[in-house]
């Protein structure tokens, strides 16, 4: 396995330009099942879960053209599902990537029946499916359980009000996709508010979907018989761009990080600037200057437009180093600490109790073998190792390439001095 090495201490400067948002451009991407039309969509990170997702629909039997870019990236895709084949999802491609499990509501809605499989539990906690399966039950669907896979007929989906007992992100993606082609209306109640749900009623909307209410907790989708093909470019990756602001104030750099959309971040900006860390923002830049040494600030994870879990683990390590004692509270995921260990490793003095993280500043860290446990812990230890004295051996970081494009790139444009080593 491919390990990252960073020699800490290197300040970071310059500018950053912040890639398209995976977890908005899965479910486009997933989207495109919807139309027998040609879907194309620009910005679309070059990651690990993307690959996993056009896999996934290729075998479902979608053309997939992709027109890589000069930097050798993803431009642009192009996607046709105009001679589908299958209607399943297998657990091979569902239990790398839980988006996967978004073909369901897609398929059913346009083909009337899905084979999906059930995607279990994941490194940072259960994430059940029965939202999923009760909201689309009660658009008519017959769901049965067989053999870990989620069977699921209907002649059509009709328009119901479906009430979602937590505001699942993914629940909320998969029912608007399914009401899109439905039979009269649906109405989802405690809908999630994410960007990521604005940005698919957008292309939904763009393809003749009639989607109203996106991004607050009531959604409604008018059914229509038929959709048609997109041209789409994806937002900017909201955790991307925060990832870059604490790596600035951790290395005391002066970062200016392109393409974030503030309005996608004020919670997290909110806790910068208590933390003393002096921002300034413009439309579609972010300049971070990471003057001294940040103050310790008390954060919660809460459902958006709380502050992100996503962004947990990097506030944790600005935390370990920061004056004062902070605690993290984190009620999105029960098993979002595994980071704190290999911290602690580092010299980070943090105690963990239940849900709650207690961490008093130090003075610094030193660098250390520690390993990654998932996505957004893998690039909290990357911070870790901006910042610690010495050298930081990262291990199983094929995490990061879920979610992060050409990270060590971008960081070593801004000075870091990190390297990939193959395995």
């Amino acid at each position: 396995m491919d390990k990252i090495l960073v020699q800490g201490g290197r300040r970071l400067e310059g500018e950053v330009a912040v890639s398209g948002s995976k977890n908005a451009a899965l479910p486009i991407l997933i989207s495109a099942l919807l139309t027998a039309e040609p879907c194309s969509y620009q910005g679309i990170p070059d990651l690990m879960d993307i690959h996993t997702a056009l896999r996934l629909l290729s075998g479902l039997g979608v053309r997939v053209e992709k027109e890589d870019d000069s930097a050798g990236g993803i431009g642009q895709i192009t996607l046709q599902a105009d001679r589908m084949n299958k209607m399943e999802a297998s657990y091979d491609l569902v239990k790398t990537m839980r988006a996967s499990f978004l073909v369901l509501g897609p398929l059913l809605s346009r083909f009337g029946a899905a084979r999906v499989s059930t995607p279990g539990g994941c490194a940072i906690g259960t994430r059940p499916v029965n939202l999923h399966q009760k909201g689309l039950a009660e658009m008519g669907a017959d769901i049965d359980l067989v053999h870990g896979y989620m069977e699921a007929k209907a002649k059509r989906l009709h328009g119901a009000r479906i009430y979602l007992d937590l505001p699942s992100v993914g629940a909320t993606e998969n029912l608007m996709m399914a009401a899109s082609l439905a039979d009269g209306t649906t109405v989802i109640e405690n809908a999630a508010k994410e960007p990521e749900i604005e940005e698919l009623a957008s292309v939904l909307n763009k393809m003749g979907a009639r989607i109203q209410g996106a991004g607050s907790d009531i959604v409604k989708i008018d059914g229509v018989n038929k959709l048609h093909g997109v041209s789409h470019r994806i937002i900017p990756d909201r955790i991307e761009a925060g990832t870059f602001m604490v790596a600035a104030v951790l290395t005391r750099g002066d970062v200016a990080v392109r393409g974030a959309r503030p309005d996608h971040l004020d919670a997290f900006l909110l806790k910068l600037k208590e933390a003393g860390v002096r921002l300034s923002v413009a439309a579609d830049t972010i300049r971070v200057k990471g003057d001294g040494k940040a103050k310790g600030v008390d954060i919660t994870t809460l459902p958006y437009p709380g502050f992100p879990t996503d962004l947990q683990a990097q506030m944790m390590v600005l935390m370990s180093v920061s004056d004062g004692v902070s605690v993290v509270t984190e009620t999105i995921f029960e098993n979002r600490f595994m980071h704190a260990q290999e911290l602690s490793r580092m010299g980070a003095d943090i105690r963990l109790e239940g849900n709650r993280a207690i961490i008093k500043g130090v003075e610094g860290l030193s660098g250390a073998p520690i390993m990654a446990t998932d996505l957004r812990a893998s690039v909290s230890l990357v911070l870790a190792g901006l910042v610690a004295k010495g050298k930081t051996e990262i291990s199983r970081v094929y995490h990061l390439d879920r979610g992060y494009e050409h990270i060590e790139r971008k960081l070593s444009a801004l000075g870091a001095d990190i390297q990939r080593v193959k395995g």
